[in-house]
């Protein structure tokens, strides 16, 4: 009955009516539903994320790569089929040679290296004339283009609609896909607002009303606390906290990353969840709750700190796209997500690839997270347009 109240509630009416609410609540909720399934479907494997795909900084599904790349990812495919058939279990080396479920069509040593063999020599011819600037792109560029069909035919077509995706946005440089990392990073983005935010919010709500509603030493010990919390620069706070977890049982885990959060974030939510019950606990409907006889952790709990539900929303959505922001931060610095993809991680390794101009991973994860936190910055402003009395027209 609550739950239908609500839904049925000015505020949320008022929220509907918002088309780019609607619009941010559509894409948070495509978020959150692929980051269900990448958790319990399995859609996505942290092993598939680390696994080779094809050569190394293959460029993205509209940029044509140049002929130096294209040579590039030709002598890639051919040096890995000739290593393996040269090796000394050439037959299981061959078998078990894989990139996105592409296999070598021949599994005879003999014939794989007659079959690389003039490949070999004509990828070396171009690759001289290159070098020298004599390739000429109207003579030499259908005998690349050849090249490639020839190279392409010695492997098995990648089956299934996520491989064929794996290379949509590329690869990074070992040869990962950037679409799977990018994507599979949701599912730690999600985790890590959620917990953060959520546990902030009822940690912060439930200080700042005590200290606003009890006061006395209660009031002052909170107050005390956060502002000392305040004083400590917020990045380096974040970093302590986030390094005392270095060598401990709970390093590579999430957990790290959640108590720097959650440590950090109840500070806002506190603040504010107390300015506003400084001003209902002297209303009439908690003096009259008091003249009753109801304790005063009931009337906290029953009827001031509900009453802020509006603040906790707001914050909630501000906390989780702080803590994506946050991640992003440490993982940059080698002290946030480890042992497994993340938007932070991704651009902390795509640094060395934008120095030699490689942008598809750096650019992958910074839209895929300007996506979800434009859409809670949107969604931010419309709950407090929707639900703060302040607002109500």
């Amino acid at each position: 009955m609550i739950f239908k109240g609500f839904l049925r509630s000015r505020g949320v009416r008022q929220l509907l009516r918002d088309r780019w609410a609607v619009v941010s609540l559509a894409i948070i909720g495509a978020y959150l539903a692929l980051a269900l399934i990448l958790l319990f479907g399995g859609l996505i494997t942290k092993t598939a994320t680390f696994a080779r795909v094809g050569p190394d900084t293959l460029v993205g599904f509209f940029e044509e790569p140049t002929v130096e790349q294209r040579l590039h990812y030709n002598e890639f495919y051919l040096d890995k089929l000739t290593t393996a058939a040269e090796s000394r279990n050439s037959e299981t080396a061959l078998r078990d040679l894989e990139f996105n479920g592409r296999h070598p069509v021949l599994t005879d040593a003999d014939a794989v290296l007659e079959r690389t063999e003039p490949l070999w020599e004509v990828h070396d011819e171009l690759v001289e004339l290159h070098e020298s600037d004599a390739f000429d792109a109207a003579r030499d560029g259908p005998r690349l283009a050849a090249l490639e069909a020839e190279v392409e035919g010695l492997y098995t077509p990648a089956e299934g609609f996520l491989r064929r995706l794996a290379t949509v946005l590329g690869t990074d440089r070992q040869g990962r896909s950037i679409l799977l990392r990018a994507t599979y990073s949701i599912k730690v983005a999600v985790q890590i607002g959620l917990v953060s935010a959520l546990i902030s919010v009822l940690l912060g709500a439930s200080l700042g009303g005590a200290a606003a509603f009890f006061g006395g030493w209660v009031d002052h010990a909170i107050v005390w606390l956060y502002s000392t919390f305040s004083a400590i620069p917020y990045i380096v706070l974040l970093m302590v906290l986030a390094a005392m977890f270095l060598g401990s049982q709970f390093e590579g885990t999430l957990v790290p990353v959640y108590v720097a959060f959650c440590l950090t974030f109840w500070i806002g939510p506190c603040r504010v969840i107390r300015g506003e019950v400084l001003k209902l606990r002297e209303l009439e409907y908690v003096q009259a709750a008091t003249a009753v006889g109801f304790g005063r952790g009931r009337i906290l709990l029953k009827h001031i700190l509900p009453n802020t539900t509006h603040l906790m929303f707001i914050n909630f959505s501000l906390l989780f796209i702080g803590a994506i922001k946050a991640e992003v931060i440490l993982s940059f610095l080698n002290l946030g997500v480890k042992n497994e993809p993340s938007w932070g991680v991704m651009i902390q390794q795509a640094r060395q690839e934008v120095i030699s101009g490689f942008f598809w991973q750096i650019g992958a994860a910074t839209v895929f997270m300007l996506v979800l936190v434009l859409a809670f910055n949107v969604l931010s402003d419309a709950l407090q347009d929707a639900f703060d009395p302040k607002h109500v027209g």
